[in-house]
């Protein structure tokens, strides 16, 4: 028997095989709602990724290097977007005092002014989580961080900032432990991005 997620006998029958294809949507979704904004303001997907993340992200994380892990895509593929970007007149580059062929890059103001419209990008995929109980979402959350734990750990994606890389997390048979905190934490508090994150 094919045991493709896709095989509609294997994938009726079998509830990870379910949950894959509903994760699938649910990425097809946020593809079609980022392209929607992509056109609508004459950027490509990566270029308005890009946007965000310097908008929400300290300095230190806004290089050429650090994006292309962030993203997942080749440094060649974010240099093009900066490039662009540039020419558009929506970023700005320092250069490293230490290093003259290292940079970082930041909004100009005129991507200051844009970066409002294009924050909320995916701002529909947070109405149906808004009517879901919070005992529903708290226990989705707890399972997509798990699967996302999964999949750094079988170098799938990255996970550069969240709880589980960090050096100050530890798990303990309660559950997670933030040692900057010094408390124990709960499945909702761990955090996907944090700006407190020292890598392991």
């Amino acid at each position: 028997m094919n045991d493709s997620v896709y095989n509609l006998e294997n994938q009726n029958s079998n509830l990870s095989s379910k949950i894959v294809v509903a994760l699938e949507k649910i990425s097809e979704a946020y593809r079609a709602m980022l392209w929607e904004k992509a056109k609508e303001y004459k950027l490509s997907p990566i270029q308005i990724q890009i946007l965000v993340f310097l908008n929400t992200h300290k300095l230190k994380y806004c290089t050429v290097s650090y994006l292309a892990v962030e993203f997942n895509i080749t440094k060649a593929t974010i240099s093009d977007s900066v490039k662009s970007l540039l020419s558009k007149g929506l970023i700005e580059k320092q250069a490293d005092e230490k290093d003259t062929r290292s940079y970082t890059i930041s909004l100009s103001d005129t991507g200051n002014n844009l970066i409002t419209n294009l924050n909320n990008y995916s701002g529909e995929l947070v109405n149906p989580l808004t009517e879901m109980s919070s005992e529903n979402q708290e226990n989705l959350w707890g399972s997509l961080s798990e699967i996302i734990r999964n999949l750094h750990h079988n170098n799938i994606i990255s996970m550069q900032r969240m709880c589980f890389s960090c050096k100050y997390y530890t798990a303990v048979p309660e559950g997670h432990y933030c040692g900057l905190l010094e408390k124990e934490l709960k499945s909702i508090d761990i955090r996907l991005d944090c700006p407190e994150h020292k890598q392991k």
